[in-house]
């Protein structure tokens, strides 16, 4: 569907940007934003370089290992951000993301101490409810400082932290775990004495404090692209109309968030079991693991964020208005293809040399996904929808993807040496799954993206006449 409205309207959208407030500090905030969610990554994607001296230490199973990358973080990140996402269109969204950082900081850091499966299990849950605070109030941030047109550019740079934050955990925990092999144990001022490799813990819960604090150099932005009332005034939208607001574009909220469920399903598997995959197959050390997988990741996904988010706006300035949508069908199907050739492929270097497009096309849809629900819902629904994607990715992607390789090695292949295969199974099946989904909802995306153009051409002409195209740096009014 080719849209004139769209097109014509470019410049309009642009002078919808605040005019006091500089692009310069626009990409500033999502680079602040970028940082917390590299953190986020690192703190919870750490475990998986340390799944040999946690079953020897705790005495438990893959599938245990599974529950503990997956189940214990993801059900309490995915379920406590439904109301937090709540809150955070109703409330000081850059606070609450300050808090969840020195929360699940600090929940990182108590891993270190943990004694027990139960208790390390409990450690990770904290992890997930301060992370929940993220990636709502953060969506709907970048969306109040940026038009339509640059946001999925906007947005694709502040993922980049999903696999900077990976990437870096691969590579700091590999040199962490190779520097401390030798130690038997290690003294640590007001905890005692506890196992060499529990240190990673420690020290990547640490950098919470500095980061909580630069997250506090950001303003809260004006909120804009409001409903209101029939005589101009906003609208406080109760918890049913927000319910109404996402059951009128239902379709699109299920093909968006099934999709990306199921390229997390790919990142996640492939996150959690190919350190353990390069370690049993190919007998590589920690160390060679993490900075080979690390460097790959941090590079190679950064790499397909940034073109996925060009693609994407460069698409919808084209009049594409499925745009979001086709990035992630064409991402997520071939990247399932090259990482089921890199995963079965006959040697090492083959598979090195696979998982470079791999990554590359899984990461595309990521930016674009975020962006996606964010272009076709008022303000005062934004950050719950966030919530609402984020809970179908944590428990589809981010269950199941760490999950079902565990247990495919434990209740079908019965055997450890097998991880490869059930890597393989989990993302061929995802990657098709998650395609068909994004393709299926395109019609109905371009009605839902067009309708809310409409009442954003209606604000912005409201604006220039009453304002002068002016519009204040911060606050919550209407524009």
């Amino acid at each position: 569907m080719k849209s004139s409205a769209v097109k014509t309207s470019r410049s309009a959208a642009s002078s919808a940007l605040p005019n006091q407030v500089s692009m310069a500090y626009c990409w500033y905030v999502v680079l602040v934003l970028m940082v917390c969610y590299t953190l986020s990554f690192v703190d919870r994607q750490i475990l998986s370089l340390l799944v040999a001296p946690i079953k020897q230490d705790l005495g438990i199973s893959d599938t245990r290992i599974g529950l503990l990358q997956g189940t214990a973080f993801a059900l309490f990140y995915t379920v406590l951000g439904l109301p937090l996402g709540r809150l955070a269109d109703r409330r000081n969204r850059r606070n609450l993301i300050a808090a969840g950082v020195f929360l699940w900081s600090l929940m990182t850091g108590l891993c270190s101490v943990t004694a027990s499966f139960r208790s390390l299990f409990l450690a990770r849950i904290g992890v997930g409810v301060g992370e929940a605070s993220l990636a709502p109030a953060a969506h709907s941030t970048i969306a109040d400082y940026f038009p339509r047109e640059r946001l999925g550019t906007a947005l694709s740079i502040y993922a980049m932290g999903i696999f900077i934050g990976s990437g870096a955990a691969l590579i700091v925990g590999g040199t962490v775990i190779h520097a401390v092999a030798g130690l038997p144990a290690v003294h640590v001022p007001l905890i005692g004495t506890i196992a060499s490799w529990r240190l990673t813990f420690l020290i990547v819960g640490l950098p919470g404090i500095p980061v909580g604090l630069l997250v506090y150099s950001v303003r809260e932005p004006l909120r804009r692209n409001l409903l209101k009332t029939s005589d101009g005034r906003v609208s406080r939208l109760s918890l049913g109309g927000v319910l109404h607001e996402l059951g009128s574009r239902w379709k699109s909220v299920v093909g968006v968030s099934v999709g990306l469920s199921c390229q997390a399903m790919c990142n996640y598997g492939l996150l959690a079991w190919a350190p353990t995959y390069f370690l049993r197959v190919h007998g590589w050390g920690p160390a060679r693991t993490g900075l080979v997988l690390g460097i790959l990741t941090l590079t190679i996904g950064c790499v397909g964020m940034y073109a996925g988010g060009r693609l994407c706006d460069r698409w919808q300035r084209h009049a594409l208005l499925e745009a979001p949508l086709k990035v992630g069908a064409v991402g997520t199907l071939w990247a399932g293809l090259f990482f089921g050739l890199a995963i079965l492929a006959p040697g090492v270097g083959w598979t090195i040399a696979l998982l470079v497009p791999a990554l590359l096309f899984l990461a595309m849809p990521v930016g674009s996904s975020f962006a996606a629900l964010q272009l076709i819902f008022p303000n005062q629904a934004r950050s719950l929808v966030a919530a609402l994607l984020i809970f179908t990715v944590g428990m589809g992607g981010q269950i199941l993807g760490p999950l079902l390789p565990g247990v495919l090695n434990d209740y079908l292949f019965r055997d450890g040496n097998m991880v490869g295969y059930s890597l393989a199974l989990t993302i061929g099946i995802a990657s098709v799954v998650g395609a068909a989904s994004f393709r299926a909802a395109y019609g109905s995306y371009r009605e839902h993206y067009a309708g809310m153009r409409e009442l954003e051409l209606k604000e912005i002409g409201a604006m220039s006449n009453a304002t002068d195209g002016t519009i204040p740096e911060t606050g919550s009014a209407s524009v």
